[in-house]
């Protein structure tokens, strides 16, 4: 079982910065790929980004590439999205997954126009 807290969403203005921070409770949090999704007011949840387990690899959605910087620190235990050139249709719920299968509660990104 591993448990995940993201931190680090609010509300910035279009154009802006933010650095969302996902820490894991398990010590095998090296062995897993790592990923962000998101999910806006009556929308699906959509995929962001991702990390293999190495931090060799990094996967983005399209929406995001070039914005969007996903990164991992394995000796902390935390998992970074770096959000620069924020826009309003980034607004949403941002949740951070472990190995595919474990979610963490999410934290809201608000961006305004």
């Amino acid at each position: 079982q591993v448990q995940l807290a993201e931190s680090g969403g609010g509300l910035v203005q279009a154009g802006g910065s933010l650095r969302l921070s996902c820490t894991a409770s398990s010590r095998t949090f090296s062995s897993y790929a790592m990923g962000w999704f998101r999910q806006a007011p009556g929308k699906e949840r959509e995929f962001v980004a991702a990390i293999s387990w190495s931090g060799a690899s990094t996967y983005y959605a399209d929406s995001v590439k070039g914005r969007f910087t996903i990164s991992r620190d394995d000796a902390t235990n935390t998992l970074y999205l770096q959000m620069n050139s924020l826009k309003p249709e980034d607004t949403a719920v941002y949740y951070c997954k472990a190995g595919g299968r474990y979610w963490g509660q999410g934290t809201q990104v608000t961006v305004s126009s």
